[in-house]
């Protein structure tokens, strides 16, 4: 379930990012913006803006929308235990956790007592 909602969720991002580049730009920011001819088409320049706004507000939800549903998918896979507990060495190992009783985590070559001296470079 969560790759399919991971799927649409990437289908509205790549669908957003093509909507909002394609519409016109109002403000100039850029130095461009092209303005629409007096002559007419079927949808004027100002219509085909409201209809782009309109796709971009749908697809803009739709990605809030997958975005809280991949939110709570994970939340609830994850609640099973802590990333700690998938940790392992490079070799495979599982580590352990701290031991919360007063005893060693050194390993069972090292006498706990034995105070451990650096090697000389």
């Amino acid at each position: 379930m969560e790759n399919v909602v991971l799927v649409i969720l990437l289908i509205f991002a790549l669908a957003l990012i093509a909507v909002v580049l394609l519409q016109r730009s109002e403000g100039g920011g850029l130095g461009m913006g092209g303005g629409g001819g007096a002559g007419g088409g079927v949808m004027s320049s100002r219509s085909a803006a409201t209809a782009l706004g309109k796709v971009t507000w749908f697809l803009g939800a739709g990605f809030m929308a997958a975005s809280v549903a991949m939110t709570i998918i994970a939340a609830n896979n994850s609640a099973d235990g802590s990333v700690v507990n998938g940790l392992t060495d490079g070799a495979g190992v599982e580590q352990t956790a701290p031991v919360e009783d007063g005893t060693s985590l050194l390993p069972p070559t090292v006498d706990a007592n034995t105070p451990v001296v650096p090697a000389a470079d």
